[in-house]
């Protein structure tokens, strides 16, 4: 399957969603702020836990854990799974839309969770990441990304990377925007992360 790899880049590296991750995961989402920016309600553990097998069987949903690589390779922890607990910054994810009948449409979420992580390029990378492999290795045409209002950050990213405002929402205080993936833009983004690493599982 696709999301079964690794995906490496210069700053970051991803790693499948798996059981070893979901007690520092359930920990981050306790926080009212990433609840709130992510549209998501509060799980007890045996929720969050089985939250992560539905999403890691979905053959619809693509979701990583966003790993600091250079956290990751200089950890002294004795298990591959230890090292990636204690590297862990956030998420990704992609949603195939299968109701678009024209093209293969997802809407692409990311979560930096830990906050000293945020606002050093580590995002940005993993955006850039992610829609190459979206399009690249599971053949997404369109991305869409929903926005709260507030959160600023995220606005001016995506838009820098040429998303375009299609709507807004006051009931759920965020806007909506896509891309869609032309030619010029496959060129720009394998130019951009020409470095990119896949490590099959």
């Amino acid at each position: 399957m696709a999301k079964n790899r690794h995906i490496c880049g210069r700053s970051v590296v991803f790693v499948p969603y798996r059981e070893c991750h979901v007690v520092k995961y359930h920990q981050w989402m306790k926080e009212p702020a990433l609840q709130y920016l992510t549209g998501s309600e509060p799980l007890t553990l045996a929720e969050e836990f089985s939250m992560m097998s539905s999403w890691t069987s979905d053959v619809n949903k693509c979701t990583f854990i966003i790993l600091d690589k250079e956290l990751y390779q200089s950890s002294s922890a004795s298990s591959d799974d230890e090292k990636q607990v204690e590297s862990m910054i956030g998420d990704i994810n992609i949603y195939i839309d299968t109701n678009e009948s024209t093209v293969l449409s997802a809407e692409l979420e990311i979560m930096v969770a830990e906050e000293c992580h945020r606002g050093c390029g580590k995002g940005k990378e993993a955006v850039r990441l992610m829609m190459r492999f979206a399009n690249e290795v599971i053949g997404v045409q369109k991305f869409v990304v929903k926005i709260k209002y507030s959160n600023e950050g995220s606005h001016a990213m995506f838009t820098r990377f040429g998303f375009r405002e299609v709507s807004r929402s006051d009931v759920f205080e965020e806007i909506t925007y896509e891309l869609v993936a032309d030619q010029q833009w496959v060129d720009g983004i394998r130019s951009d992360t020409n470095y990119i690493q896949y490590v099959l599982l």
